[in-house]
């Protein structure tokens, strides 16, 4: 298979990155993580750590599939509601592909808008 020319003009096989991509997307990650906050700043914190155990004790199964929960959701996001971070009828229990697609989705779909404040 032939190696690609990347736009700094290094040689890499392809499916790979060159050292510049690389630094790159670490300097870009660490960028985002900076803006993001840590998950305490985020609203995950002992509260949630506390109710986060308690609802999987009471839904073990993901409500999607049914496989064995692991992550639970927030059906409105703690951007969007923050009053509803710790009410239980806004969260459901789901398996870590059910909520990765559910939050993929719902981030592609906040692109763009203002966080609240």
């Amino acid at each position: 298979m032939p190696n690609r020319i990347t736009a700094c003009g290094c040689s890499v096989p392809k499916g790979t990155k060159c050292v510049h991509e690389q630094a790159s997307a670490k300097r870009r990650q660490a960028s985002n993580d900076a803006e993001r906050g840590t998950p305490a700043q985020r609203g995950y914190d002992a509260d949630w750590s506390k109710i986060r155990f308690r609802f999987l004790h009471h839904h073990p199964t993901c409500c999607v599939c049914g496989a064995k929960a692991t992550h639970v959701d927030h059906i409105k996001s703690i951007r969007e509601a923050p009053e509803l971070r710790l009410v239980e009828s806004n969260l459901r229990a789901m398996c870590l592909p059910c909520h990765s697609r559910r939050t993929a989705k719902d981030q592609s779909q906040a692109w763009g808008k203002p966080k609240a404040a």
